[in-house]
C-alpha cells in the first residue's frame, strides 16, 4: 500500500489543498484511495463530506474499535494523509512509520521559509529519513514578485527537489467548496492548473 503524506508544522500553507487533490488525481486514475485526516480541523474529511457521489471514490478512515483507532478500508491501494501544523514528536513518528512519500508545501513567505526549514532539518535527523521520498511543492505562488524570487532563492539552497509551483488562483477555493479537485471540471476551465500538476502527478503516480 503506498502512502503519500503531506506535511509542513506551519498552518495556512495550503496542506489540504494539496492532500484534497492529490487524493482526487490517484482516485481519477483508478487506485482505491483513501484520504486520511489527522488534523484537529478535519478540513480534509468535510471536503470529503462535499464530494459527489457519482465521482471517482474517495473514502475516509474505517473506525475500528471505541479508542478512536483507525485503518484504511480493506482493498485500499493508496492513502493520502492530510497532517497538523506542529506535526512533531510521537505523531511525526507514528506517520514517517508508514510513509512512502512526503510532500511539504510552503508558501512565499518568511515565516514559511523558516518553519520548513527547521522541518527539513528534523525529518533528515530521523531515523526513517533515507526511506522516505521527500518533495517540495510551492503553493499559491505568484509570479514576478519580490516574496516569489526570495522563495526560489531559499530553495535553491535545499537538497530537495521542487516537484511543482502552483499558482495563486480562486480555482481551488471554489473548488474545494463542491467537495471537488482540478480533474472533476471541464479541463478547459482550469488549463494552466492542470498544466502546473503534470510533473507532481508524475511524481505521484510513479
Amino acid at each position: 500500500m503506498s502512502v503519500i503524506v503531506v506535511a509542513n508544522p506551519k498552518g495556512g500553507v495550503g496542506k489540504s489543498t494539496l492532500a484534497t487533490h492529490i487524493a482526487g488525481v490517484l482516485a481519477r486514475a483508478g487506485h482505491a484511495v483513501m484520504l486520511g485526516d489527522v488534523d484537529r480541523q478535519q478540513s480534509s474529511r468535510q471536503w470529503l463530506a462535499l464530494r459527489p457521489p457519482q465521482l471517482p471514490p474517495i473514502v475516509g478512515w474505517e473506525e475500528v474499535s471505541h479508542n478512536d483507532i483507525v485503518r484504511p478500508p480493506k482493498g485500499t491501494t493508496h492513502v493520502v494523509l492530510d497532517t497538523p501544523a506542529g506535526l512533531h514528536g510521537k505523531r511525526l513518528d507514528a506517520v514517517l512509520r508508514i510513509a512512502r512519500k512526503m510532500l511539504i508545501p510552503l508558501q512565499p513567505s518568511l515565516f514559511d521559509i523558516q518553519a520548513t526549514h527547521a522541518f527539513l532539518r528534523q525529518l533528515r535527523e530521523h531515523p526513517r529519513a533515507a526511506d522516505l521520498d521527500i518533495g517540495l511543492v510551492g503553493m499559491r505562488v505568484r509570479e514576478h514578485t519580490l516574496a516569489n524570487a526570495q522563495l526560489h532563492q531559499y530553495i535553491a539552497t535545499l537538497n530537495v527537489p521542487v516537484v511543482a509551483w502552483l499558482r495563486d488562483t480562486q480555482n481551488y477555493v471554489q473548488l474545494a467548496a463542491r467537495g471537488l479537485t482540478l480533474w472533476d471540471v471541464a479541463p478547459s476551465r482550469v488549463e494552466r492548473d492542470l498544466e502546473q500538476w503534470q510533473p507532481l502527478k508524475e511524481w505521484i503516480l510513479k
